[in-house]
């Protein structure tokens, strides 16, 4: 399921901030998953939220073998990817209430290279404002890594909106190639980012568009 794995792109690493500790509440719940752990029950929000290539579905777009009453057609055939994914909450991160779908968002802690940043993919626009819940788990979080907050509702849009949360208390809002920089106590800025790097972005997006312009849930 590609979309749970980020591609290294200029957006990734500007999400991206160093590599931190595992947060205590990490190891602890990673040892309670170990020791009990959770079943996903009528959760199938990662149906809908991410990306899965092995079944040519965008991000955002329901599966096609997603049930309306929860779970999946094809479970006992699903994709590997799809055996092997578990969500922060399933893998033992994250309190017994906190299912993705009564969250509204589906959460994941992302590890490529030399970064680590908690991912935060809403199943629909909003949800994060709307979410005490999810404002809380991005606080507790931020103090030790960066965390992303990104919805779903046009996975293909270059100018797609996101936002990232440093440990610093600096926020980073990503609109297509621009960023702006809220820091504590100063004005905001705003940053291109450079030729090469613009034409490098532009470049990947194109070839994106053109690999997955057959998916279900593509324009």
């Amino acid at each position: 399921m590609s979309g749970r794995r980020p591609t290294k792109s200029a957006d990734a690493q500007r999400a991206a901030g160093e590599r931190r500790p595992e947060p205590e509440r990490e190891r602890t719940a990673s040892a309670k998953a170990r020791q009990g752990g959770r079943e996903c029950g009528a959760c199938s929000l990662c149906c809908t939220v991410l990306r899965v290539d092995e079944l040519r579905k965008l991000g955002g777009t329901p599966c096609a073998h997603q049930r309306a009453e929860g779970g999946c057609g094809i479970y006992a055939g699903r994709p590997a990817i799809c055996r092997a994914y578990r969500c922060l909450w399933l893998g033992g991160g994250l309190r017994d209430s906190d299912r993705p779908d009564a969250l509204g968002a589906v959460l994941d802690v992302v590890a490529q290279g030399t970064s680590t940043w908690l991912e935060i993919r809403e199943a629909e626009a909003g949800a994060f404002e709307r979410s005490t819940r999810l404002r809380e788990i991005a606080h507790e979080y931020r103090q030790s890594m960066p965390v992303r907050i990104s919805d779903t509702a046009d996975v293909l849009d270059p100018e797609r909106r996101f936002r990232v949360l440093l440990p610093n208390g600096e926020e980073r809002i990503v609109e297509g190639e621009w960023t702006t920089l809220v820091r504590p106590g100063l004005p905001d800025a705003r940053l291109r980012l450079p030729r090469l790097e613009r034409w490098l972005r532009r470049l990947s997006l194109a070839l994106r568009r053109r690999r997955v312009a057959n998916y279900r849930g593509a324009r």
